[in-house]
């Protein structure tokens, strides 16, 4: 039996032992704002609860899984207390993510990018159609990554790969990001079908078992995450304070290449 739901920007449809998850902004690439970060939160935790469902697939709507943050929160001019409350929502979500009982897959078809790219790597693979697009890069706008991305690069790439990846910033192709390690799969055959072809080998195996391995691991390094997801919050907010930050935005919205300064 198949059962679908949706709220503003999340599509979730449930078919027997496995649901999508669908990012649904097409028109923004599917940017993460609040409602949305909240929306799949709550469709994540819903999962999270369900007997039946053992796999899950994120997947965005149009041409991107994700460009990453809103530009509009991160323009608000909200005070203090209201960034904090947005990077609290992240958080919630990327623990909810990594953390849940259920095997996770991130289907990335055009741009997963900044939290956007945070977001695929909290799940437990990610498979990435060959013309996508794979960025870390909050460098260009002076800023660090958040959504955990420390802790996932690092614990992909090890720390000076990751540092040297997050520093640069660069824009990667799949086959590069495969190659790194950051990625796990670029199918050269039909990319829905391998994303089915990769759920039904999943479902095949003794999946309680996976979820248990799962579970462990998610149980032990949570609190490492939990570390990292706080001095992002606060990291991230001193680095709105800065003149370079300001800089890269005002050079993003002049299409333009930003001149920082070290301020």
């Amino acid at each position: 039996m198949t059962i679908e739901s949706s709220t503003e920007s999340v599509k979730l449809t449930v078919d027997g032992r496995f649901a999508v998850v669908e990012l649904n902004r097409p028109g923004s690439l599917n940017a993460l704002d609040v409602d949305m970060i909240k929306e799949l939160n709550w469709n994540l935790k819903e999962i999270s609860n369900s007997d039946e469902v053992n796999v899950v697939v994120i997947k965005g709507a149009g041409r991107a899984f994700s460009a990453g943050g809103d530009i509009k929160t991160m323009l608000a001019n909200g005070n203090e207390s209201d960034f904090y409350n947005v990077m609290d929502c992240i958080n919630e979500l990327i623990i909810t993510l990594y953390c849940m009982p259920k095997l996770t897959i991130s289907a990335v078809t055009g741009a997963a990018a900044g939290l956007g790219l945070s977001l695929a790597l909290a799940t437990d693979y990610i498979i990435a159609e060959p013309s996508s697009k794979i960025a870390m890069n909050f460098i260009g706008i002076g800023l660090i990554p958040d959504g955990g991305g420390h802790f996932f690069m690092e614990s992909r790439l090890g720390e000076t790969k990751a540092k040297q990846l997050i520093w640069e910033g660069k824009t990667l192709s799949a086959g590069e990001a495969l190659k790194l390690g950051l990625i796990d799969e670029v199918p050269e055959a039909d990319f829905a079908s391998a994303v089915e072809s990769k759920v039904q080998e999943w479902l095949g195996k003794p999946i309680q078992a996976m979820i248990k391995t799962k579970k462990i691991l998610a149980e032990k390094n949570r609190p490492d995450l939990l570390k990292i997801l706080e001095l992002e919050k606060y990291g991230q907010f001193k680095m709105r304070q800065t003149e370079d930050h300001q800089e890269g935005i005002k050079a993003f919205l002049e299409k333009r290449k930003p001149v920082f300064k070290g301020n």
